[in-house]
């Protein structure tokens, strides 16, 4: 065995001393870059009859972005319809009205707070304290 060990020792040093030892070989310089005379600023666009002059263009109206269907952080709930609602920080479950989900455990809202590891219960009664911050303060009784 210890002649083992040794040998591997000497070969690790040898083939770390091999990286130590290698001088990078010289380089061509490279050719100097080509540039192209800056482009022509184009046509000259006239404003239409009739508008004021000197007056700024109205920016677009901007697109509201989409609410995201699934959270990168977590994972959506098995076998059912259900959106991501960023602000609530869970999964919406879309057939049951007040229930959502978020790291395999359901929560409903039914005057008051419980939570259940399957959509159709048994339900376990909590407070706000027991779901995920966002649930417990747009539901802040």
């Amino acid at each position: 065995m210890n002649s083992t060990v040794r040998l591997t020792l000497i070969t690790l040093a040898l083939g770390l001393s091999a990286c130590t030892v290698h001088q990078p070989g010289e380089r061509e310089p490279l050719p100097p870059i080509e540039t192209t005379p800056p482009p022509h600023q184009g046509p000259v666009v006239k404003p239409l009859p009739g508008g004021q002059p000197g007056t700024q263009p109205s920016k677009p109206a901007a697109i509201p972005k989409p609410m995201p269907r699934t959270s990168a952080s977590f994972a959506p709930p098995p076998g059912g319809a259900s959106h991501w609602d960023p602000k609530l920080g869970v999964y919406v479950l879309e057939k049951q009205p007040n229930t959502f989900y978020r790291q395999r455990t359901y929560y409903r809202w039914n005057n008051g707070w419980s939570w259940s590891l399957s959509p159709n219960g048994p339900w376990q009664d909590t407070d706000s304290t027991g779901v995920p911050g966002g649930l417990g303060r747009a539901f802040a009784q």
